[in-house]
């Protein structure tokens, strides 16, 4: 954040041309005569420098004269819009002009200049001009910001003008001068909803802030090209933008050229333009027309007839007549935006209403100047959203795909396979998209999984589609809408939300009025007025709104700095650290801590926060990690790959992401007899893969077959024409049956589903006077047997049937859908396999690509009839990952209506952290990922707890604990008082009070809304595990004992130690119920303890736990039934249990075998599901119903 510091420049015509005998056609050479910004000058300095200025433009220009002939007229300066400077007999209305610079960096810097006109002396040049009385000559004042404040700007040069319409020109200079220090006392309001009002009399105006800290502020009327335009011909300049066409803008008004391209990059974002950009060339410059690049700029319309003759290849915009043309014809041969997105647009374009007058018709007039104005912002405001939404709707609709086709681990976009997946008519506009600089930067933005405006609407607009393209993208969510019956699931069906959505409400502030003395102690008496009217916003709103509660603390921040309060600065941004980390300035605060004085370093050491801000700044200081820019694009190895090479090229190329397949497929393809994979292999399997996928979406079923199949089956691979026991044709596979596609009339026979298979077997059957091998399948849904005479293809196709058949085995057995997805996977790179080597060899190379028909015959378990009745699915959430990940922690937070700050449905979801600070967010009303990845610091998280409707804390091994809003699916918040690994959470609803705990000891209570510490508590012992807050009392678990801390004083009421031998390690637990009793339990121990609330002192009971190693996690659900895991090994396999145990009798009702590796966390989902998550080598989620 800065203030709003500007250069004000007065332009003064010092000396008139004879170009004709007309007293108005007298062209003026103009002068620079104040140059006005911050740190102003004294008058005597600044003067010496505009004289030196004004001396050396001088003599530029007479040097230029000197070469002219009498006759001759004078040029027109390159740097000044011509036919502008003429005197007139009459006064004319002023008129505002709008300038964007760029300089080699790409910072852009803006002007707003206004031209008005002031009488002046009459010198008579001739006899014909003898009759007039007075001449009047333009004067213009340009303000230069780095802020786009158009209409701001405009508003206070107007109030400017009003000013010297009765000011002497002797007077200029100060009112000038007395200008541009008012305009750099203004402070530029952080991104946000927070907007700034200050009173430039007559007239109240408003600083809008930025919604997107990437991107500036908007401050003009986005209609501006719907009343230009009609939508066809606004998409066409979108669409040659997009492009990265030549685009040249032409206009008889200045001033529309700017706000008019603008507009346009507006449109785009959050896409950026990358070339050069003029909106504004003087006839001097129209050479810049030339240039071979890309770019956009703007011209006077009496230029358009000369630009279009001389030039090539150019799309001339005519935004006068609403018209699209290329210099060399009227029509536009460029490829169209999609079909669909831009009807979408069109639509939508329609519907708005772009005329307050009509708008306003039923509403009162206003009877002062002010109101009437403040009604009209209210209105553009909430025009503008709507424009913004439809346009970054176009944006979304077209580029929504481009996220399936990265690999963001290697940092590759498939551009070939996102070509292929588009329709043939649009395949021309997005080649030619592919190649710009703008989708490179957009893609790089998509590959660093950056959470804008984009990503947060590609992301709340999802709908299940099937996809056209590879099994190994099938959603996970498609596999299991058929399986399985989402009536099991009793959370309420909610439909995706739609895409009107209120905006974000705005909040005004009002900044004091400027001082009427601009001296040192004037200007510092207006900034402590504003830091005391700052203060008061913050006590008014830091129990509601925490958003606004950081813009108010950034705004006093930033304002302590100006006036040299360090300390109360750094205690403003520490502040402004805990509500809202997205805006923190960080080099404002190391600046700050770099310039603190040494009694202020001894001052801010004794102040606690103050010293943890220190502390974190001082051990940042350290290169800052750029994110990678680089994109790279798929190629076929050219050298033979070892094992590490091969699974880098296949994960790369967006075959499979799971290192295990990836390394079976290694072994397939060189059979065991060699260590490397030939590159010609490689390429040989590449080939055939994507061809046989191309195949696949080619595949033409008629209409009656069609009908035959679910709505998410598709048809993976087809046998040649054989003759089968049921007739001649081929042999179809989806991945939920066996079908017989008919010769002759093409017609549906269904052969078996996987799950009604009982017997695959090989067999031979007689063909003239030999026999030939053939295919057997025995199924439960009919008497007969099915028999193929495959010849070529039975061992394949014996190999692949086998293979979904037991993957279709372990799906419902272990109620896993995931199993069905993988088992297709190796069929297809069994598939490929075959097609791409030696047929003698093939078949032995495809079998060690065969994994769940090998676990079903060696080492698969039958799962126990109770586990089955009780599970009833399973979600994996490391899909998407090379490797499974451990779960870590679990959390459920419950669906809403309306969220708090929105009118969107909010759908219930399942909150998963995974190693390395990453979480993956599941929709718990279809179990589908919602959120392939949240980046949660860089340590594992070690707990979470819902608070309120739209908050999710995360604590942390880093200390910290992150604060999630639900809503933008965005860490903007960070808890930073603890100093070692945050343990625990725990929430008092009653009283909005959160608690967290350290493995040190900490125990800190906090206020949920305000986020600030309102007690600190140190509990003495080895290792603090975890909190539980239940009744009034804050439960914790210790290294070994059992804390009590009543909540009224936050002191420790009674401490019990466990018994000998039953310790508590790092995974230890509590769980608390409403019979006044506390049941404990630890890894180490096959016991747990019941203790009484009112006595601590010994266990009450203890229960054995058959056959187990240990407890790790337990939960209470209902007031019946309390689940705990116990872990073990079964058959010299790794086995977790989930024990259920009645409170009645205390005795283990249910024995359900749960993961093939320890359960590290357990959650409940309202008390009518409990989800259990495992350590690395299962790293699934099972979801078990509560009886």
């Amino acid at each position: 954040m800065e203030c709003s510091s500007c250069c004000v420049f007065f332009f003064y015509p010092i000396k008139a041309f004879k170009s004709d005998r007309n007293a108005e056609s007298l062209l003026l050479e103009p002068e620079i005569l104040h140059v006005l910004a911050p740190p102003f000058l004294s008058r005597t300095a600044e003067n010496e420098a505009l004289k030196s200025r004004g001396k050396r433009h001088r003599s530029f220009l007479r040097k230029k004269k000197e070469h002219l002939s009498s006759g001759e007229k004078p040029p027109k300066n390159l740097f000044t819009i011509e036919a502008c400077l003429r005197v007139s007999v009459e006064e004319k209305t002023e008129q505002f002009h709008f300038l964007v610079f760029t300089d080699v960096f790409g910072n852009k810097t803006h002007g707003v200049v206004m031209q008005y006109y002031r009488q002046i002396l009459v010198c008579i040049f001739y006899k014909e001009c003898s009759n007039i009385t007075s001449l009047y000559s333009p004067f213009g004042v340009c303000i230069i910001s780095k802020y786009p404040y158009f209409t701001a700007l405009k508003d206070c040069l107007s109030c400017l003008l009003f000013q010297l319409r009765s000011c002497r020109l002797p007077d200029l200079e100060e009112r000038l001068k007395e200008f541009a220090i008012k305009l750099s006392l203004l402070p530029i309001p952080p991104p946000g909803h927070l907007h700034l009002m200050f009173q430039f009399n007559p007239l109240t105006i408003v600083l809008p802030s930025r919604e997107d800290k990437n991107f500036p502020a908007i401050d003009l009327e986005l209609h501006l090209p719907f009343l230009c335009f009609r939508p066809q011909q606004l998409l066409l300049v979108l669409s040659c933008l997009l492009q990265e066409q030549r685009v040249v803008l032409f206009s008889a008004d200045w001033a529309r050229l700017t706000l008019m391209a603008e507009c346009l990059f507006i449109f785009l974002q959050p896409l950026t333009w990358q070339h050069p950009y003029v909106p504004v060339l003087a006839r001097g410059m129209l050479d810049f027309l030339m240039a071979p690049t890309a770019f956009l700029m703007g011209c006077h319309l009496s230029h358009l007839t000369e630009v279009a003759t001389e030039t090539d290849d150019l799309i001339l915009v005519n935004i006068d007549q609403g018209n699209v043309s290329t210099s060399l014809s009227d029509a536009i041969d460029l490829p169209e935006i999609p079909l669909a997105a831009a009807d979408c647009f069109i639509q939508r374009s329609q519907s708005l209403q772009i005329h307050f007058d009509l708008d306003q018709y039923h509403s009162a007039s206003c009877m002062d100047i002010n109101d009437q104005r403040a009604q009209r912002r209210a209105w553009q405001q909430k025009l503008n959203n709507e424009i913004q939404r439809i346009a970054l709707e176009l944006l979304v609709n077209v580029f929504r795909d481009v996220s399936s086709h990265l690999n963001y681990e290697h940092r590759v976009f498939h551009s070939e396979e996102f070509l292929k997946s588009r329709d043939p008519d649009e395949q021309l506009f997005y080649r030619t998209v592919l190649d710009t600089h703008i989708f490179h930067s957009f893609l790089r933005d998509r590959l660093n999984k950056k959470m804008d405006m984009f990503a947060q609407m590609e992301l709340s607009t999802q709908i299940l589609t099937k996809r056209k393209g590879s099994v190994l993208g099938l959603n996970l969510i498609l596999l299991f809408l058929y399986n399985y019956d989402l009536s099991l699931f009793a959370f309420p069906s909610v439909l995706f939300p739609a895409l009107k959505s209120p905006p974000n409400p705005i909040t005004v502030f009002k900044l004091p009025d400027f001082p009427v003395s601009l001296s040192f102690i004037s200007v510092h008496a207006y900034y402590s007025e504003l830091i005391q009217l700052l203060g008061k916003a913050i006590f008014s709103v830091q129990n509601e709104n925490s958003a606004l509660l950081a813009r108010f603390y950034y705004l006093r921040g930033f304002i302590n700095t100006l006036c040299s309060r360090r300390l109360d600065a750094l205690s403003d941004f520490q502040n402004l650290n805990k509500t809202d980390t997205t805006i923190f300035p960080t080099h404002l605060v190391s600046w700050l801590v770099d310039s603190l004085q040494q009694d202020e370093v001894q001052q801010a050491h004794r102040r606690p926060e103050l010293k943890r801000l220190i502390f974190k700044v001082l051990d940042n200081e350290k290169p800052v990690v750029q994110a990678e820019n680089h994109i790279k694009k798929f190629e076929l190895p050219q050298n033979p790959l070892d094992r590490d090479e091969f699974v880098r090229y296949i994960q790369e190329c967006g075959i499979v992401k799971d290192a295990a397949t990836i390394h079976r497929l290694f072994d397939a393809l060189t059979n065991g007899q060699h260590n490397q994979v030939d590159p010609e292999v490689f390429r040989v399997f590449y080939t055939f893969w994507k061809e046989t996928e191309a195949e696949a979406q080619d595949v033409n079923l008629p209409s009656e077959v069609i009908s035959e199949l679910d709505d998410s089956e598709c048809v993976y691979k087809l046998s040649s024409c054989v003759k089968t026991s049921h007739g001649v044709g081929k042999i179809a596979l989806t991945q939920k049956r066996l079908f017989l596609l008919t010769e002759g009339r093409p017609g549906f026979l269904d052969i078996t589903k996987f799950r009604d298979i009982q017997e695959v077997k090989i067999a031979t059957a007689p063909f003239l006077l030999v026999r030939i091998p053939s295919l057997r399948i025995r199924t439960s849904s009919r008497p007969e047997l099915f028999e193929a005479n495959l010849k070529m293809e039975t061992e394949l196709w014996y190999l692949i049937i086998t293979e979904m058949w037991a993957g279709r085995k372990m799906a419902d057995q272990d109620k896993d859908p995931h199993y069905m997805t993988q088992a297709l996977t190796n069929v297809l790179l069994m598939d490929a396999v075959v097609g791409c080597l030696h047929p003698h060899k093939s078949i032995s190379a495809a079998s060690k690509l065969v994994y769940f028909n090998k676990i079903i015959h060696e080492v698969h378990m039958m799962v126990p009839k109770s586990t089955s009745e009780t599970l009833k699915h399973k979600i994996n959430p490391s899909l998407d990952l090379a490797e499974p990940q451990t779960v870590s922690v679990l959390l459920y937070t419950p669906g809403q209506l309306r969220g708090k700050n929105s009118q969107r449905v909010m759908n219930p979801k399942l909150w998963v952290a995974l190693s390395g600070g990453r979480v993956v967010v599941f929709d718990a009303a279809s179990w589908s990922m919602q959120q392939d990845c949240l980046q949660i610091g860089e340590a594992q998280v070690t707990c979470m707890m819902g608070l309120i409707q739209d908050q999710v804390w995360m604590g942390s091994l880093d200390s910290v604990i992150y604060i999630i809003d639900t809503n933008s699916m965005s860490c903007n918040k960070q808890l930073t008082e603890h100093r070692h690994e945050v343990t625990g959470l725990s929430v008092d609803t009653k009283d909005q009070l959160a608690y967290s705990c350290s493995c040190d000891g900490t125990i800190l209570q906090w206020d949920s809304t305000s986020l600030k510490v309102k007690r600190q508590f140190y509990l003495s012992c080895d290792r603090l595990c975890s909190i539980r807050f239940y009744d009034g009392i804050l439960w914790c678990c210790c290294g070994d004992s059992i804390v009590e801390l009543k909540k009224s004083v936050l002191v420790a009421a009674e401490k019990s130690y466990l018994p000998s031998g039953l310790r508590v390690d790092l995974t230890k637990k509590i769980c608390l119920l409403q019979h006044g009793q506390v049941w404990t339990g630890c890894s180490d121990s096959v016991e747990l303890c019941l203790w009484q609330t009112n006595n601590l002192k010994h266990p009450h009971k203890r229960i054995s736990l058959p056959g187990t190693s240990g407890v790790t996690c337990m939960i209470r659900v209902k007031s019946q039934v309390r689940w705990s895991r116990v872990g073990g090994f079964c058959d010299g396999q790794l086995r977790s249990l989930v024990l259920v145990v009645d409170l009645d009798s205390f005795t283990v009702t249910k024995e359900l075998l749960a993961h093939s590796d320890s359960i590290q966390t357990l959650c409940s989902a309202e008390d009518r599901y409990v989800l259990s998550g495992s350590a690395r080598r299962d790293g699934k989620i099972a979801i078990w119903q509560v009886e």
